[in-house]
């Protein structure tokens, strides 16, 4: 009974000392050095499984993680200048983008079709990723809360598929990819307005360390 008060209590201590808002406002390497495997696979998922937590819970941490931050910073800013209007967190030693309006990717009512804007900014990301080689790409496909839970599963699914196609056409290698559909499970909005379900109706992409980065960070530490 101890030891199991003992990891409640850890859990609870690591949750109030490193929050949500802790993570994104921390310095971008430091947030790499900061979550450890162990700490940062227990938070990862008890954040909710989403982009935010995988890159969380894929955190090396300590010094190697601290050389993956400062790479991460890097592509960071390459991505912020690629796509002005994205949101662009670091979140543990990896990157979250969520676009919005202008230099996203949205998609019509019951479509996983890519409009002309949406593979535009495609463009300018698939560039970032080329010249960043040794990253993993976490793709997420989601929907507003439009028809039933079965259909919108497959129709994220097809989303999230149809932007890792475009991105593998302009030179991403395929085995860098992961995804992840999850329907209307994940609003980001407010599905009961117009607008809300507009930017429900979205992909959004996680960044992480490869392995081969990982062993580098580690080899540079050592």
């Amino acid at each position: 009974m101890k030891k199991i008060t003992g990891i409640l209590l850890a859990i609870t201590l690591t949750l109030s000392s490193i929050s949500c808002d802790a993570i994104k406002n921390a310095n971008n390497t430091q947030k790499g050095a900061g979550v450890g495997v162990a700490g940062g696979a227990l938070i990862g998922g008890l954040i909710g499984g989403n982009v935010t937590g995988a890159l969380i819970g894929a955190a090396v941490g300590g010094a190697a993680g601290g050389v993956i931050g400062n790479k991460m910073d890097k592509q960071a800013d390459k991505i912020e200048e690629a796509l002005p209007g994205a949101e662009v967190n670091r979140v543990g030693e990896g990157i979250q983008v969520v676009f919005d309006e202008n230099s996203g990717v949205t998609f019509d009512t019951n479509k996983a079709d890519l409009t002309a804007k949406a593979k535009e900014n495609l463009d300018a990301i698939a560039e970032v990723f080329v010249e960043f080689p040794d990253t993993n790409l976490l793709v997420e496909g989601h929907t507003d809360s439009t028809g039933n839970d079965a259909y919108n599963m497959t129709l994220s699914e097809k989303r999230a598929q149809a932007v890792v196609s475009y991105l593998q056409s302009k030179g991403v290698t395929g085995d860098r990819f992961d995804v992840t559909a999850y329907g209307e499970t994940k609003p980001r909005f407010d599905n009961a307005t117009a607008e809300g379900r507009s930017k429900n109706r979205r992909v959004e992409i996680g960044v992480s360390a490869n392995q081969e980065m990982i062993e580098d960070a580690k080899a540079q530490v050592n």
